[in-house]
């Protein structure tokens, strides 16, 4: 069941208010498919508890529900996380997904899980490093740490991107910035692929992702 709390006096009200009025723009912001890298890197783990950070509306935790995964998915913004429940109740997976609205730059999750997955966490108000940080730190021994992002070569051309390039990174960034090259960690994919992607109003482009996957070998 979706958290139907107050929002917690951790959440910045500038975040949440930022990306709540960016889901109330529009009755969907994304494509209500999960993201294509999450599906290749995560299919052929086994199922076993995923945390999903930034997870929007929720299409990325409901796939990796209906494969068997107990899934925390976590946002900032309470709009998108009451369609995500909604969507999760549609498909018959409302019972493996707890929903729950947090603010990155201040919460720390109270446990360790066996897929820590954040897809194209971009953060306005956050530098990446600290929400990818928490990300890595989450993973229990044994378990696999996926992070997605837009690469800043290969950028939406329908967003504000491009004026911002500091908030985006390449594969061989995160694993540096990261400590993946660490000897508890095995470094299992960065990758730089591309992809064909449709924007909000239909448009066409040819996207770049950056592609992260490791697993943790033993506690830090």
């Amino acid at each position: 069941m979706t958290e139907h709390n107050h929002p917690p006096k951790t959440i910045a009200a500038s975040a949440a208010d930022v990306w709540d009025e960016k889901y109330r723009s529009r009755s969907r912001i994304w494509s209500g498919e999960p993201n294509p890298q999450l599906i290749a890197e995560a299919a052929p783990l086994p199922p076993g508890t995923a945390l999903d950070l930034g997870c929007g509306e929720g299409a990325d935790a409901i796939w990796l529900a209906s494969r068997g995964w107990k899934v925390t998915a976590v946002d900032v913004s309470a709009v998108a996380l009451e369609r995500a429940h909604t969507h999760a109740q549609e498909r018959g997976q409302g019972g493996n997904i707890k929903w729950m609205r947090r603010d990155l730059a201040a919460w720390v999750p109270g446990e360790l899980f066996d897929l820590v997955t954040a897809q194209f966490l971009h953060s306005t108000v956050m530098p990446w490093q600290q929400a990818l940080q928490l990300a890595a730190a989450a993973v229990r021994t044994g378990g696999t740490l996926l992070i997605v992002g837009h690469h800043p070569e290969g950028l939406p051309p329908w967003g504000k991107h491009h004026h911002a390039p500091e908030k985006f990174y390449t594969a061989e960034q995160l694993a540096l910035e990261l400590g993946i090259e660490a000897p508890e960690w095995r470094l299992d994919v960065a990758d730089t692929r591309h992809r064909s992607a449709t924007g909000p109003d239909g448009e066409a482009a040819a996207l770049t992702d950056a592609v992260l996957r490791a697993t943790r070998l033993a506690a830090r």
